[in-house]
């Protein structure tokens, strides 16, 4: 019961900095013209070593429920103007892509979060800067946080 109270306020305070954080980048450019910035700031953590942050972008889209889906485009790694710090960028986003099973025509459409294509976009834990994302207007950006547990398996011969 403990841990399942601490998580939900890990992830409210990690939200809340989150949605406020958006103004304060003096050090990353304003978005341009039909784009939009994005800014999570991430909470220190002891052993920061232990986690990921996987970077999601995509568009909630009304499709059918049976096919698969997903938007042309990748995130791009960016260093920002003299300074350490580190952006990620979508310049192009589209056109989205699907299966063609043949679904009934008299199927109801859904709201559907469709993703840019290919891996899983991962980036390293750093609580001491924010992670800047721009992407193009309409686009959403969403994350999630990857753990490790602390022990370490040994590899068996074989």
């Amino acid at each position: 019961m403990k841990t399942r109270v601490f998580i939900i306020l890990f992830w409210s305070l990690f939200l809340f900095t989150a949605v406020r954080a958006g103004e304060d980048t003096p050090a990353f450019p304003p978005a341009g013209e039909g784009a939009v910035r994005f800014v999570l700031p991430l909470p220190s953590q002891d052993d920061e070593s232990l986690f990921k942050l996987e970077l999601i972008v995509g568009k909630t889209v009304r499709i059918d429920a049976q096919n698969n889906y997903s938007f042309a485009g990748k995130i791009e790694k960016e260093q920002t103007n003299g300074r350490d710090s580190t952006l990620y960028r979508v310049t192009r986003f589209g056109p989205m892509t699907g299966t063609l099973m043949a679904v009934d025509p008299d199927t109801p459409l859904v709201d559907r979060f469709v993703t840019l294509g290919g891996d899983p976009f991962f980036i390293r834990y750093n609580s001491r800067m924010p992670v800047v994302i721009y992407v193009p207007e309409g686009a959403e950006v969403r994350y999630r946080l990857w753990s490790a547990g602390p022990e370490i398996r040994m590899a068996e011969e074989g």
